[in-house]
């Protein structure tokens, strides 16, 4: 004869059965198991009763089994380990990840992808079943990897998109509003010579933050001639050098908006070097808001997009996905501001 606990009924007994006889959510009973601090005492109380008048028993490494899952994500950013450190933004987009994932059951796998090669072994090691889903970062527009990874089916996240009609699922922030707004600020405060810094021209977000410089200057009454324009790489070195570059082309420019705090941070060491006061001779703008902005000298106002948030919100996308593979993919656009300081 089969065992029966105390409720009657055969077999082991489920997550949400558990969350049923509590009457909470599948997603608070994982926190409880977990130990999150993030749940009350009065349902912690509940849960751990139900559990208990069940007799449920937490089987992470069953769950996945019967589940075909590895409770694991992957974080892949298709970047050299120079930029990934240098640059805040990614540091930031892994705390939100890592926060957002932190009360459930998920592993995540960090990996930077910076070959061919690698790219080929990250491919081999998803299309394996390694992993659940992939939160992607510092996407180009010419690269094919989350395609390649919608064929094998598996759940994806995009930190940014490749094109206006990206048809993998997205965290974005508004990159046109925020440069428009970062150079009608410069405008609002009597500049007229305004310059512009781009990232690389293959990132959606370069261009479009490239676009509202554009609508700015030209809602303004002025011409967003192509000669001051200097495109960089989102590094410090590609700020300096555009800077420099745009000094000799226009030296009676009062004004820069540059396409990050990085190569913010590289205009400013160029317009000390050329003896521009900041920001009496040229105001600077950068946008991100990363730590950059608030230890430059003088400090930089910059467009904040928020990051962290848009971390958590990749994970939340990438969650849902994973529980739900036949719905259609999010496209999530988060609002950005513009955060005046000493530099403009």
């Amino acid at each position: 004869m089969e065992a029966r606990g105390r409720t009657g009924r055969t077999g082991q007994p489920t997550l949400e059965e558990v969350a049923a006889r509590a009457g909470v959510g599948r997603g608070t009973v994982s926190r409880v198991i977990n130990n999150s601090p993030r749940v009350r005492d009065s349902t912690r109380q509940l849960v751990q009763q139900a559990i208990a008048e069940l007799g449920y028993l937490p089987n992470r490494a069953a769950r996945a089994l019967a589940g075909s899952r590895t409770d694991a994500v992957a974080l892949v950013v298709p970047e050299t380990e120079k930029r990934f450190f240098a640059e805040p933004y990614f540091s930031e987009v892994l705390h939100g990840v890592g926060t957002e994932l932190a009360d459930t059951e998920m592993q995540l796998l960090l990996t930077l992808v910076r070959t061919e090669k690698e790219r080929a072994r990250f491919l081999q090691y998803a299309h394996a079943g390694r992993v659940d889903g992939v939160l992607l970062v510092s996407v180009h527009g010419s690269d094919s990897l989350p395609d390649q990874l919608a064929a094998m089916g598996l759940p994806t996240v995009l930190s940014g998109r490749r094109s206006a009609g990206e048809p993998v699922s997205y965290v974005d922030s508004d990159n046109v509003g925020g440069a428009r707004a970062a150079v009608r600020h410069l405008t609002e405060t009597g500049r007229r010579r305004i310059a512009t810094i781009t990232g690389p021209l293959d990132m959606y977000a370069a261009q479009c933050r490239l676009t509202g410089y554009q609508e700015a200057v030209a809602a303004a009454g002025g011409d967003p001639d192509p000669s001051w324009t200097e495109h960089g790489d989102f590094t410090e070195e590609s700020g300096l050098r555009a800077m420099t570059e745009l000094l000799a082309r226009h030296p009676d420019l009062d004004a820069v908006f540059a396409a990050s705090d990085v190569m913010a941070a590289g205009a400013l060491h160029a317009l000390r070097a050329a003896g521009r006061r900041v920001p009496e001779d040229v105001a600077v703008v950068g946008f991100d808001d990363s730590p950059i902005a608030r230890h430059t000298e003088p400090r930089l106002t910059s467009v904040r997009q928020p990051v962290e948030e848009m971390g958590r919100a990749m994970a939340r996308v990438l969650l849902e996905s994973i529980e739900n593979p036949a719905a259609p993919g999010q496209h999530v656009v988060l609002p950005t501001k513009l955060v005046r300081r000493a530099s403009s």
